[in-house]
């Protein structure tokens, strides 16, 4: 199985499940180093942990720096801008975040700015407005520091692309995480060259979904698990398309052999793979996992880009309709 080298782009480690706790109850023992060892065991061998607002870019770095093959992004997620205006003082806070990446980068940890963007399906939780004025802010981090951009976007598709338009200049590329929209939005994401669509369970719940991936083109894609939400669930019609599966157990009945039932984790970044092979009728699926593993490496790990290519001349690329 670990044949296949993947690599998972967007895990939130620092969510409060990976340490036992569920809805504030603790349910069983810490265990993100036992979910990083199957991880590891299933091929993926580098992972994103999220960072979604300043202290949970701060969590992400110091869990990115327990391992050489974890890395984080900094940023504010479009729901949690109130951050800016809530500190008082939203130039500090702003410097802050740039200190903090600045920081990250020193120890080649940081590897994007994000999550940013829009999500119009939350509004509760902060209002359009301020979501754009402050995904607009966060451009300048990634110009300033050279980096590419952890993008996400929920029914704002409009917004979203007007925003990245004014500021393709200060735009170095990046990935639109965790895609749900429509064929109209994916064609607009991939009306900018620099722009990679990436996919998790949520991505292939319907079989509309899974429509509009088949016409991404596999230059253009990552997978991810956006863990620990975003499963493949068995009510999902991408699920008749996957392969691989792993024990499990419910939280109550916690054994480290298992994955937690209803939990998401990095290792099923292999059934995301499945489905995406499935529903473009790629038979090779390590061929597949070349291409992507190329892809995010373009983006997010230039520095080894070389041997990303070796490995895709190894392999040959995968191509689909």
């Amino acid at each position: 199985m670990a044949t296949i080298r993947m690599i998972d782009i967007a895990v939130n480690l620092t969510d409060s499940m990976f340490k036992g706790i569920y809805n504030g109850k603790q349910q069983h023992i810490a265990d993100i180093s036992t979910v990083l060892s199957r991880a590891w065991s299933a091929g993926v061998d580098r992972i994103i942990v999220t960072g979604g607002s300043l202290k949970e870019s701060k969590e992400a770095l110091a869990i990115a720096e327990t391992d050489a093959r974890l890395f984080c992004t900094v940023g504010v997620h479009p729901t949690r801008c109130n951050e800016f205006d809530e500190s008082g003082d939203p130039e500090t806070h702003f410097q802050a975040l740039l200190s903090l990446a600045k920081e990250g980068m020193d120890k080649g940890k940081v590897v994007a700015i994000g999550e940013c963007g829009l999500d119009y399906d939350r509004l509760q939780f902060c209002p359009a407005d301020v979501q754009k004025k402050y995904f607009e802010k966060q451009f300048e981090l990634a110009h300033m520091m050279k980096l590419p951009m952890f993008l996400h976007m929920r029914a704002a598709s409009e917004d979203f692309c007007d925003i990245l338009q004014r500021n393709e200049d200060r735009f170095t590329g990046g990935v639109a995480h965790s895609f749900t929209g429509s064929a109209e939005d994916r064609d607009r994401l991939l009306s900018f060259s620099n722009l990679y669509i990436g996919l998790n369970g949520c991505s292939l719940k319907t079989s509309e979904n899974l429509d509009v991936v088949k016409d991404i083109p596999v230059e253009r894609l990552m997978i991810e698990t956006d863990s620990p939400y975003c499963e493949i669930k068995n009510t999902h019609a991408g699920s008749k398309l996957v392969k691989s599966s792993w024990p499990s157990k419910k939280k109550e009945k916690y054994d480290q052999d298992s994955i937690v039932k209803g939990r998401n984790e990095p290792c099923l970044v292999r059934q995301v793979l499945e489905v995406v092979a499935g529903c473009k009728s790629i038979s090779d699926v390590d061929s597949l996992s070349k291409t992507i593993y190329h892809n995010t490496c373009r983006v997010f790990f230039p520095h080894d880009l070389d041997s990303a290519a070796d490995a895709l001349l190894d392999g040959g690329q995968a191509t689909s309709n």
